[in-house]
């Protein structure tokens, strides 16, 4: 199972703690990207270590001469970057987090930390674009709870666009070859773009029954 976090010279047996108390942490979905191992010169017995996963980044620790292990970790909504610098002896790999705290590790080997690197960007840009998303469908639901009409409401502009008919007033005299319709045509289209222009009834609403007085031409 650990095979494939030990294919940049870490340490087996520091690998192999930090995998066994790391899977008792792992969350629904959660899964293991990649780990390093701190090598430290001339003595390197207890050497801290990095784990990433899809969810969050862990700084192990040996406490106790090694008899147990401490952990601090960050989920990735909560770094806002990460840091690696090459020195003569390994490197080091850092993150800061929204509210300002910074963890790091030093004496890393120079593979590890450029691999440490290159997965942290991607969950980082993968956590930018999930949350683009979340707000960009916060900003939909908004605007849409703004359109949205209550029943009442409904009711009303319902009953605002189809009045019970008015008598019709008798027409003056005119000429022999006028006609009233147009006359009423005109009254009823000044009458609906009242109601619209008064904010009674929607565009969609005003579209539709003036194309229904226009019918009956």
């Amino acid at each position: 199972m650990i095979e494939k976090f030990l294919r940049d010279e870490q340490d087996q047996k520091a690998v192999e703690k930090v995998y066994t108390r790391l899977v008792d942490l792992l969350t629904t979905d959660e899964e293991i990207i990649y780990i390093a191992v701190q090598k430290k010169p001339l003595v390197n017995i207890l050497p801290d270590c990095i784990a990433i996963t899809n969810k969050r980044v862990l700084f192990f620790t040996p406490a106790n001469l090694g008899l147990s292990i401490k952990f601090v970790d960050f989920v990735w909504k909560d770094v806002i970057d990460v840091y690696t610098k090459e020195e003569i002896i390994g490197a080091i790999f850092s993150v800061k987090t929204t509210n300002g705290a910074e963890m790091g590790v030093d004496y890393l080997p120079k593979v590890q930390a450029r691999k440490l690197y290159q997965y942290a960007q991607e969950r980082k840009e993968a956590e930018r674009e999930a949350r683009r998303l979340r707000d960009l469908e916060q900003k939909r639901a908004e605007s849409g709870s703004v359109q949205f009409e209550t029943p009442a409401q409904a009711a009303a502009v319902h009953q605002i666009i189809t009045p019970s008919p008015e008598p019709i007033p008798e027409p003056e005299p005119v000429v022999a070859h006028e006609e009233p319709k147009p006359d009423v045509l005109t009254e009823k289209l000044k009458k609906l773009r009242t109601l619209f222009d008064n904010g009674l009834i929607s565009q969609e609403e005003y579209n539709h029954k003036k194309l229904e007085l226009l019918n009956d031409l």
